[in-house]
């Protein structure tokens, strides 16, 4: 792949980047730290979830996040997590809901391999499965968070009844509602954009907003269409 220069990060955005990442490092020092040791305590090792994902320009780096999920069970299981997935441990639940297993991903942002806003960090294996209609937003730089990312989290990862293939409905339906939601802002990725995308993951994160309950109401009819075949 090559790189689309309309998905470049710019100096506003990148300045946005290291300021806010730097500071949250600092702040959030702490929390990470005692979520790391209940991980350790009521689960044991290891503390880190480490993966291949697919970063700016179709380029792989290896993702760091705090491991909220019980070892795959041998043969291999769905690499998409929906609500309710019996993999998820107590502690992984709490740390998912509050997006405290992604603070680790802040030092990305610092070293430039992820930026605050952006696309979802992809795995490799399900990146390759793409549409192609969708594979475009692949070249983007992966980010903390992003309008796909709290408009679809694992609510919408659950197939509809009549639905039994997790990974198929993800690609085949919700992967082109994320990128749909993503190229509206990558299209116009201001600093004003941003930081009002920032604003809103915060307010998402301590419970005071919901955008996913909203997105999942606007996208019955294409739920409903895919579930009919």
């Amino acid at each position: 792949m090559t790189g689309h220069r309309s998905f470049r990060v710019g100096p506003g955005r990148r300045a946005v980047d290291v300021a806010a990442s730097a500071v949250l490092v600092l702040l959030t020092a702490p929390l990470v730290l005692v979520a790391a040791l209940l991980i350790l305590l009521t689960d044991g090792r290891p503390v880190l979830f480490r993966q291949e994902r697919v970063g700016e320009d179709g380029v792989p780096f290896r993702l760091t996040k705090l491991r909220t999920m019980r070892a795959a069970p041998v043969g291999g299981a769905a690499e998409v997590t929906a609500t309710g997935d019996p993999r998820i441990t107590r502690v992984g639940a709490a740390l998912r809901r509050t997006s405290i297993d992604e603070l680790p991903q802040l030092w990305h942002v610092l070293s430039g391999r992820m930026t605050l806003v952006g696309p979802r960090p992809e795995s490799v294996s399900l990146a390759e499965r793409y549409p192609e209609s969708c594979r475009p937003v692949l070249l983007a730089r992966p980010g903390l968070t992003g309008p796909a990312q709290l408009r679809y989290r694992e609510a919408s990862a659950v197939p509809p009844t009549g639905w039994t293939d997790v990974e198929g409905w993800y690609l085949d339906v919700v992967v082109p509602l994320r990128v749909a939601a993503d190229l509206e802002y990558l299209r116009r990725p201001t600093v004003g954009a941003t930081l009002r995308l920032l604003v809103v993951t915060a307010l998402f994160v301590v419970g005071l907003v919901d955008v996913q309950a909203t997105a999942q109401a606007t996208d019955q009819r294409p739920r409903q269409r895919a579930a009919e075949g």
